[in-house]
């Protein structure tokens, strides 16, 4: 048997056109298409401005309990009922929540796309919200979160998040809420936050072949009853980072590995560094091979793997690093983690590691837009973070093009070594004395 020491190098990059793009007013609302020739599918999508940044302080979560409750029936048909229409159409309904929007996503075949985004939108606009049914769906929830919140990550990522943007903040708590949250929702908070926000006009995005879908009549079925004005996007948050680092110890006696969680603010997505900071950040710890990934996995042999990335909203960003890693190498995995950050804001990224995230990059990129709903979803980006019509063309080319100048740049920016959180969630009685040794950073206990 042979090993072979080598990897293969990157290929040519293959050719790739985003669709075109068609935009209408209709129904009091904006239709944004893409046009996929001979497509048998269409996928359809109605973005509000309803995310999770406007619940309510302790409430966090209201907004995914509505989400999960709009397949619970409407005014017109109860769950059985609209579950049937779904079914005679082909269709499939997917609602969901993130920090800037409230999405209800719907495919079906082409000639039923019509009827499909009339059923989303009956949905979104009169959601029957009988309590027995919210109340069932918010408890399976908290029970969903208890669960999840049991094992390691969870808090690590709550701590992270309320130290980088306050604890008093809703950025810095929990997008989905966390069970103490999501317990305290009440029939009425869900039915306030349906009156408040998703009455308003919003855009509807289409994906399908356009030659057979009229775009007007979809955004008529879609935008019915809507009132009131758009919002107006609030600004991005100031991007302010500490000069020391402080480590957060969340305390999970008998662990047999710590959870770390490391990381500061960064821009939002709109931000003009994205690609460079995207390329670099790939180069340090988004793929693979990346440095982060070679180090800590391949070479030492601490983890099955370990992250890095920038991750974006309309609003802030932050820049963060996960892994999971043996207790006994807690204090040596953070120390050559903070080694390669440093290392890479420094002096950058070679010409040899860049080629690998270039093709990377641009080649997930032409993979992940293969079905109209992923294009639906690349839709919502632009319309989110006001990017232009032709931002997913020039993506691609600037994903190979940019110099590696930019991206050393970037890395020197937008890395700040000296002003990271870092989260460790293990048994505090093991590796306290060690962290507090190691001289990397001020230890407190994390109250989380």
């Amino acid at each position: 048997m042979t090993l072979i020491a080598t990897r293969p190098e990157p290929g040519e990059a293959r050719p790739y056109t985003f669709p075109d793009l068609q935009r209408v007013q209709a129904g009091g609302g904006t239709v944004i298409g893409a046009h996929l020739p001979g497509q048998a599918l269409a996928s359809a999508m109605l973005l509000a401005d309803a995310g999770a940044a406007r619940e309510t302080a302790g409430r966090e979560g209201t907004a995914t309990v509505l989400a999960k409750s709009l397949e619970e029936g409407t005014k017109k048909r109860d769950s059985a009922a609209y579950a049937i229409a779904l079914e005679s159409l082909g269709a499939e309904l997917s609602p969901g929540v993130d920090w800037d929007t409230f999405r209800v996503g719907v495919s079906a075949p082409v000639p039923q796309l019509l009827d499909a985004v009339r059923l989303a939108a009956e949905a979104v606009r009169t959601p029957r919200l009988d309590p027995d049914d919210v109340n069932r769906v918010r408890d399976d929830e908290v029970t969903a979160l208890r669960m999840d919140w049991a094992q390691p990550g969870p808090r690590a990522d709550a701590a992270l998040r309320a130290d980088l943007f306050g604890a008093s903040e809703r950025f810095g708590r929990p997008m989905h809420g966390d069970p103490a949250s999501v317990a305290a929702v009440t029939v009425d908070d869900v039915v306030a936050f349906h009156r408040s926000w998703l009455h308003r006009p919003s855009v509807l995005l289409v994906a399908g072949d356009l030659s057979t879908l009229d775009l007007k009549a979809l955004g008529e079925a879609a935008f019915g009853g809507v009132e009131g004005a758009p919002l107006t996007a609030e600004p991005p948050l100031d991007v302010p980072v500490r000069d020391q680092r402080r480590i957060l110890l969340v305390d999970r006696p008998g662990s047999v590995q710590s959870t770390l969680r490391i990381g500061h603010r960064s821009p939002e997505r709109a931000t003009p560094d994205y690609v460079a900071m995207t390329l670099a950040a790939t180069v340090l710890g988004g793929a693979f091979t990346s440095r982060l990934n070679h180090l800590i996995r391949e070479v030492k042999g601490y983890t099955y793997g370990i992250r890095g990335a920038y991750a974006m909203s309309r609003r802030f960003g932050r820049f963060e690093v996960a892994a999971g890693v043996q207790t006994a190498v807690t204090v040596p995995a953070i120390v050559d983690t903070l080694g390669e950050i440093a290392r890479t804001q420094e002096f950058g990224v070679t010409e040899e590691e860049l080629a690998v995230a270039r093709s990377w990059r641009a080649g997930q990129l032409s993979v992940e837009m293969q079905t109209p709903g992923s294009i639906v979803g690349a839709l919502s980006t632009l319309v989110v973070h006001g990017l232009p019509d032709d931002y997913y063309p020039a993506l691609r080319t600037r994903y190979l093009e940019t110099p590696i100048e930019e991206v050393s740049a970037a890395a020197g920016r937008h890395l700040h070594p000296h002003g990271l959180t870092l989260v460790v969630e293990g048994d505090a009685a093991v590796i306290r004395d060690e962290l507090v040794a190691a001289g990397i950073g001020d230890v407190v206990d994390a109250e989380i």
